[in-house]
């Protein structure tokens, strides 16, 4: 609601003060209305005023952001003694607090609230309870259940029976439960977490972190002194993290995106964030939006701003939209609140989300009341009231459910894999699986509702079958270029595709040469250096282009390095790869002098001048110089009798650079390893002398080195001799 104020009133004309309570929960509607806020506070009002309040802060961030004092007062709370029961079977949750509470009711007096991950361990807690303690009242408390039925969970018992509650995490903060002195904690919370690497979102059962857990044990002290019994260790307790992780950091951003599109910013890092929003589930957010049609080249549509107007996810509002138009809207209406609650239907019914469509309209034709129903019946009946049309209670045809839902999860359009194993191949590239016996699995086309994206393959929870005629707008011809070096390289094909499935292909008889080129440049960035011959003498290339570079940053010598090169070779190389078709092609390319020639001259000879492959001692000899990657000390290998007369270390890089010079025996053996030539010739050379000049008796051992004349092989011999 907040945010869509400001979206209105950029600059909340007529608001002094925004306040958000209940901060710590960091739902993500709170993180991007902050950031709106503080937005038009530094840009459009200076005078706005926020204040966050919370039992549960993150304070030095928070104070940091808003460069504000922070306030502290210290509500009425009673003593809450806390008991760690020690480590717990997450497997065995309920039949563990089960026992506790039954311990706990007999050890202590008032009501009990335990706290559980979801309504699947409530409920089988509540079983083995309902045995055990006939003079209880156990009440179960989750957001699925009717308002009758979380008052009675609420009220003290009237017939004054001792209650137990056993709660998920809504008991937390919003409601205050008469009676409670004993709190059970399994220590686990269900959030829904967004994979951006499968497109998908799951629920995880997690472990709470140190606020959660405090703000659970409160619910003991708030009317009297009490009990918490944590299902945890103490050196667990330790371990957990401080605050519970900002729902921006898993959730779904396509909605958030589409907020900042409409505001106007096309890079959400310009504004001021508590917690940044993650790349990835960003860059997941972008894609669908584009999909939907909200977005075009991260702009917002016309399209866009009609789905940012109706007050529902981007993926349900562009499917109503859709439907208005294709005259399948009093259908759609069920479909979009089907998606937005709960199943109304038990696992075994199967996946089919027609069958919950027609339970939506058996329930409306009989008048039905409260459960599950009763709440997609409202949300139905909301959208009705949007679009100004009435409901429609009769048959329908489960294909056009099946267009309409593909349409919201576009990406999400299913194929049958060959061999079918009810498994499906996802228009997203990701396969999914339902369940052998569902009225569903031998469908050839699903468009796919609900999905857990768990262990690689998808488990598939609701779907509808799909009319293959009816997804004929949504086939697209893709022209596709891709370098296969295990199929012998460049293959050209025309594809008739809806995402990443293939529908037909077949040879691409004439393809653009730029697109050959780009799909050679592509596999060269993914399959590195073992398509190119990186031969020794490239690599000294390189390592003395590297030198420099490192050398002397003022000069702007190029990365080539391997890791550069590749991801740069659309620059130096495209030239050249005009003719390629096959791996052993690209080995023949010539690299040296393609790269040397991807210098311009000057830089050539700079490079020869500055970083010489070679030089020439004063035996005439010319002998190689070796660079490294990293721009240590070149090495110069010589024979100790070619640098007799030689004074000094000889250097590269204009005098700056001292070679190492490794010195060798007549036989290449290394003898010493010196940057400093003249000290060696004062100081070490007559120690060398004295161990070789027996087993080399031929060569050259003057006296004095620096004046001896520097030979490459044996002494000659004199007249006299």
């Amino acid at each position: 609601i907040l945010t869509r104020m400001i979206h209105s009133d950029n600059s909340l004309e007529g608001v002094g003060m925004v306040i958000f309570d209940e901060f710590h929960e960091r739902s993500i509607h709170a993180d991007v209305a902050m950031a709106l806020c503080r937005e038009a506070q530094q840009v459009l009002r200076p005078d706005l005023r926020i204040m966050v309040m919370s039992a549960t802060l993150d304070m030095p961030q928070l104070t940091k952001l808003l460069n504000s004092p922070m306030v502290q007062s210290q509500g009425k709370q009673y003593p809450v003694d806390v008991v760690y029961t020690g480590e717990t079977d997450e497997f065995l949750l309920p039949e563990m607090t089960a026992r506790i509470i039954l311990k706990a009711v007999r050890e202590k007096e008032g009501d009990v609230l335990a706290f559980f991950p979801g309504q699947g361990e409530i409920k089988k807690c509540e079983e083995i309870l309902k045995k055990e303690l006939r003079d209880f009242a156990i009440h179960p408390l989750y957001g699925q259940l009717t308002p009758a039925q979380q008052h009675s969970a609420i009220m003290p018992n009237k017939q004054g029976k001792r209650k137990i509650v056993l709660a998920t995490s809504i008991a937390e903060t919003s409601l205050t439960i008469e009676g409670i002195k004993i709190v059970i904690d399994t220590g686990f919370g269900r959030t829904s977490k967004f994979d951006p690497n499968s497109g998908l979102s799951r629920l995880e059962t997690v472990k709470i972190s140190k606020d959660s857990a405090d703000q659970r044990a409160g619910r003991a002290g708030r009317l009297s002194a009490g009990t918490c019994y944590r299902m945890w260790s103490k050196s667990i307790h330790e371990s957990l993290s401080d605050h519970r992780s900002p729902e921006i950091l898993e959730a779904d951003l396509a909605p958030l995106m589409l907020d900042m599109a409409q505001w106007g910013i096309m890079d959400i890092s310009q504004l001021t964030w508590l917690t940044v929003p993650p790349k990835g589930t960003l860059a997941q957010a972008s894609d669908t939006l584009h999909q939907l049609e909200a977005l075009e080249n991260g702009k917002i549509t016309a399209h866009g701003k009609k789905i940012h107007g109706l007050p529902c996810h981007p993926r349900i509002a562009h499917m109503l939209l859709w439907a208005e138009e294709n005259d399948m809207l009093e259908l759609a209406t069920d479909v979009a609140a089907i998606l937005e609650e709960k199943d109304p239907l038990p696992k075994e019914s199967g996946i089919d989300i027609n069958l919950r469509v027609e339970a939506l309209r058996r329930f409306r034709r009989n008048d039905g009341q409260g459960n599950v129903l009763g709440k997609i019946e409202k949300i139905a009946s909301s959208y009705r009231r949007l679009f100004e049309i009435e409901p429609n209670n009769g048959k329908f045809d489960p294909f056009e459910t099946g267009i309409i839902l593909a349409h919201a999860y576009p990406e999400r359009i299913a194929f049958a894999r060959p061999g079918n194993n009810a498994q499906f191949q996802l228009s997203n590239g990701k396969y999914a699986q339902a369940g052998h016996r569902d009225d569903l699995a031998n469908e050839a086309w699903l468009a796919i509702a609900h999905v857990d994206a768990r262990n690689g393959l998808g488990k598939i929870f609701m779907a509808s079958p799909l009319n293959p005629k009816d997804l004929a707008p949504l086939v697209k011809t893709v022209e596709t270029i891709i370098w296969d070096t295990y199929k012998g390289g460049l293959i050209a094909t025309k594809e008739l595709r809806i995402g990443s499935i293939i529908l037909q292909s077949k040879a691409l008889p004439d393809p653009d040469e730029s697109h050959l080129i780009q799909a050679i440049s592509n596999a060269i960035k993914k399959e590195g250096e073992r398509l190119l011959d990186f031969n020794e003498e490239v690599q000294e290339w390189q390592n003395r282009v590297l030198s420099l570079r490192k050398w002397r940053p003022q000069d702007n010598w190029p990365d080539v390095s391997v890791q550069g090169l590749l991801m740069s070779n659309e620059e130096w190389l495209a030239p050249y790869l005009n003719n390629i078709k096959r791996p052993e092609d690209l080995k023949k390319i010539n690299l040296k002098d393609i790269l040397n020639n991807s210098l311009d001259w000057d830089k050539q000879n700079t490079l020869n001048k500055l970083a010489p492959q070679r030089i020439k001692v004063p035996s005439d000899s010319d002998i190689k110089i070796d660079y490294s990657s990293n721009g240590t000390s070149p090495v110069l290998s010589v024979r100790l009798q070619e640098v007799f007369g030689m004074l000094d270390t000889p250097t590269v890089n204009e005098g700056k650079t001292p070679l190492t010079l490794h010195l060798l025996s007549p036989g290449y053996k290394p003898v010493q390893i010196t940057s400093d030539l003249r000290s060696f010739w004062n100081n070490t050379y007559f120690e060398v002398k004295k161990e070789l000049k027996s087993r080399y008796p031929k060569h050259s051992w003057p006296e004095d080195p620096l004046t001896a004349k520097a030979v490459r092989g044996v002494k000659k011999k004199t007249s006299s001799q």
